[in-house]
């Protein structure tokens, strides 16, 4: 039987400080978003960032992605569906699927690699590893 993959859904609204000239949510803030959802997905697994780091394990980006389909607008409602696709004993892929009303609008993918405090790559630890599931 296959595990179902660990997957989370925050909700945010769009705020006027993050819309560009044109009205629209500026590019560089589904980044943003990706982190946000990223760091609730955690919490979910009853892990936090914060704790990770103050035990030695830093996770950083080497890799995002992103394909815009339409535009958001300030106010818009979005949901930020974050699934783990894929896990190694050092990295941590994530897709993102970022909707409006249930229509996707924007798609992405980040993958983190985990390292010490000198910058140099590490084996995330086992109690991380062992989270599965989200704990609700």
């Amino acid at each position: 039987m296959e595990e179902a993959p660990v997957r989370g859904d925050i909700e945010i609204r769009v705020r006027y400080a993050e819309t560009d000239r044109m009205g629209l949510l500026h590019h560089a803030n589904y980044l943003v978003y990706f982190e946000q959802a990223r760091t609730e997905l955690l919490r979910d697994m009853g892990l936090t960032y914060r704790d990770m780091e103050d035990k030695g394990f830093l996770l950083v980006l080497t890799k995002i992605e992103v394909r815009y389909k339409q535009p958001a607008r300030y106010d818009d409602v979005l949901t930020v569906r974050t699934t783990v696709v894929r896990t190694t004993p050092i990295r941590i892929e994530h897709r993102y699927d970022v909707l409006r009303d249930g229509q996707l609008i924007a798609e992405g993918n980040t993958t983190l690699a985990c390292v010490d405090r000198e910058g140099k790559l590490q084996a995330l630890p086992d109690w991380f590893l062992e989270r599965k599931t989200v704990k609700k």
